[in-house]
């Protein structure tokens, strides 16, 4: 690697780029982000911020940026035009605020906010100021999804009747910060927005809760699983399980009037892996794929949309990136989060 910056520099706007500053140092920026990021066309990685100045210097020493002690500080350079924060749910909402007052882009890890008043305020506030804010829900940009929308579309399995979307994993170490529950913790938060995702995504809106339940431990208090029955107006359901205590598991299936699809590694491909799509119409057959690299992708629509000036109602992809389909999720979370309480057991 090239020697760290030490000092700030530029600070006239650049068109043809954009320069990125990132709050915290997560293990998801450390895996897959900021690797992603170093591949985007137009996007340069300035800073990382850290509260603990060794972890600064790691990441800034691994991804050849600067370090930055104090997220306050990185907000205030003006060689940054866009933020990428990776803290977590529990922050999001106070951190996203600040960044935006300090006239920085801002790409926030999923999910938006911990509530869906937070995540209004925070979209209405980058929509007045005319800064663009986006939920890094990455897993909508691979291509294996545009193929099964297509299908569907096709009718290659019929008229849509359901959806069943799972996504689990093994449990974390005791002190992870997902069993905190002042830090957003639990597992409708970490994965169950994954599923009700991927059930915007495949199944014509608007979509209303059914029923949900949720497994709490009674240690922390986080949800530790859990699960959602969705419909829409046409009697489309989606059945929908999350949560981490569990073998990994990360697929969806939907059914149709003549037939069925599975997709398997849904959400967590990795960028060299070959999906496919399973089709029983009715014989069994499989649909190869291509590897593709989601957060790459991602990271370039979120680079181009502020290249072109775009704002939070306008998604260009065709994803389900606009503030109104954020902003649905986040109250469909709510209400999973209310009708499960009601449900609640114990593990």
């Amino acid at each position: 690697m090239s020697q760290v910056r030490e000092t700030v520099a530029d600070p006239e706007p650049v068109r043809d780029r954009v320069r990125f500053g990132v709050l915290g140092c997560a293990e998801i920026a450390w895996r897959r982000t900021l690797p992603a990021l170093a591949l985007t066309p137009g996007a340069e990685l300035i800073a990382v911020a850290s509260r603990e100045p060794d972890k600064a210097g790691e990441f800034a020493t691994a991804f050849d940026c600067a370090p930055v002690v104090g997220y306050d500080r990185l907000l205030a350079r003006t060689d940054i035009d866009a933020v990428y924060i990776p803290l977590p749910t529990g922050m999001h909402f106070d951190w996203a605020t600040r960044a935006l007052a300090a006239g920085k882009h801002v790409l926030l890890e999923k999910p938006l906010c911990a509530t869906a008043s937070q995540a209004r305020i925070l979209l209405d506030d980058a929509r007045r100021r005319g800064l663009l804010l986006r939920e890094n829900l990455m897993f909508r940009y691979h291509d294996q999804h545009r193929r099964v929308r297509e299908l569907i579309a096709s009718g290659e399995i019929g008229e849509l009747r359901s959806i069943t979307a799972r996504f689990g994993i093994p449990p974390r170490a005791a002190d992870d910060i997902r069993y905190r529950p002042e830090l957003g913790g639990g597992a409708l938060l970490d994965v169950g927005v994954y599923p009700i995702a991927a059930a915007q995504l495949l199944v014509p809106g608007p979509l209303s809760v059914a029923g949900a339940m949720r497994a709490l431990d009674p240690a922390t208090g986080v949800d530790v699983h859990g699960a959602a029955l969705l419909v829409n107006g046409d009697g489309v359901s989606a059945q929908l399980e999350f949560g981490f205590d569990h073998g990994y598991r990360c697929a969806y299936e939907i059914w149709g009037s003549r037939g069925h699809l599975v997709l398997d590694r849904a959400f967590t491909p990795p960028p060299d892996v070959t999906p496919g799509i399973e089709i029983f119409a009715p014989q069994r057959r499989v649909l190869p794929g291509r590897p593709d690299d989601q957060f790459r992708n991602a990271l370039r629509a979120f680079v181009n949309a502020v290249r072109a000036g775009v704002g939070v109602d306008v998604d260009p992809g065709g994803v389900g990136d606009t503030a109104a389909a954020v902003l649905d999720r986040a109250r469909l979370l709510d209400r999973v989060r209310a009708v499960g309480a009601q449900t609640a057991s114990s593990t």
